[in-house]
């Protein structure tokens, strides 16, 4: 059985989608999904199904709906179906395999990628990384209606997201392709105008490339961006990286790859 929230719901058992059609089965499905493995009391089920205006039937309405995905599970096999999703004080647990579960499957891909550079196995670790995010599909539960639970899950989703993107950069960087991420940090840099780590990968790519200038430019251009939306300064650190590539300085070409042993 498949299940995956990194993109469109999914609730899959061989080639049969099990995915409920109806809309709060689907979000109390993803609910669950999102809380994989951990007991959810059924109050805050309802809080995430109602947010604070639940019907007088919240109740019963919650159990019916936790029947559909029941029944919806027993297309697998009985000792599986059983249980996956199980009853006990007042909650609701889904048990998911980590193999089967596409947020479980990124964590622990985005885990061995951070194992493998801290080794100094970059190469590794981009693969590692590149395969965790080739994981999503879209944004997370893009198809499902979520309420006030949910939504710090997925803001804590796409933000693990970016980090991994800027992990799998950084990795793509130490092995020295910097001139293949210049098309991809230029998007990112539009799309994340203040965003000062982006901005550093992209003036770094920039100037092993051998176009200072427009490095600089980089820097003037979120410089400006911060001023006017945040009413804020780069922090020391771009500013150091700043310096350096207007005085070329030889601490920022491409490091040699000499793998640390762990």
């Amino acid at each position: 059985m498949e299940m995956g929230v990194l993109g469109s719901l999914v609730l899959v058992s061989g080639r049969v989608d099990l995915t409920p059609s109806a809309p709060k089965p689907r979000q109390l499905l993803a609910f669950l999904m999102l809380n994989a493995n951990r007991m959810v009391r059924a109050s805050d089920c309802i809080k995430e199904l109602w947010d604070s205006h639940p019907p007088k039937s919240s109740m019963s309405t919650l159990q019916t709906y936790v029947l559909h995905i029941r029944q919806a599970l027993r297309c697998t096999a009985a000792e599986v179906h059983s249980r996956t999703l199980v009853t006990q004080n007042h909650g609701y647990q889904l048990n998911v395999a980590p193999h089967s579960f596409d947020r479980f499957r990124f964590a622990h891909m985005d885990r061995l990628g951070q194992e493998a550079a801290a080794a100094g196995r970059f190469q590794q670790a981009s693969d590692r990384f590149s395969e965790a995010l080739a994981l999503w599909r879209g944004p997370a539960l893009q198809d499902v209606r979520t309420g006030p639970l949910s939504r710090t899950h997925l803001v804590e989703l796409e933000e693990t997201r970016k980090c991994v993107l800027e992990r799998r950069i950084e990795a793509d960087l130490r092995v020295g392709r910097h001139r293949e991420l210049l098309d991809e940090l230029a998007a990112l840099a539009v799309q994340h105008p203040t965003h000062e780590n982006i901005h550093a990968q992209y003036m770094l790519a920039l100037h092993r490339s051998g176009y200072r200038p427009r490095a600089v430019t980089v820097h003037h251009a979120l410089s400006s961006a911060l001023r006017d939306t945040l009413g804020i300064e780069p922090t020391p650190r771009m500013q150091d990286l700043y310096e350096a590539i207007r005085s070329g300085a030889p601490e920022l070409d491409v490091p040699a790859l000499t793998p640390r042993t762990v």
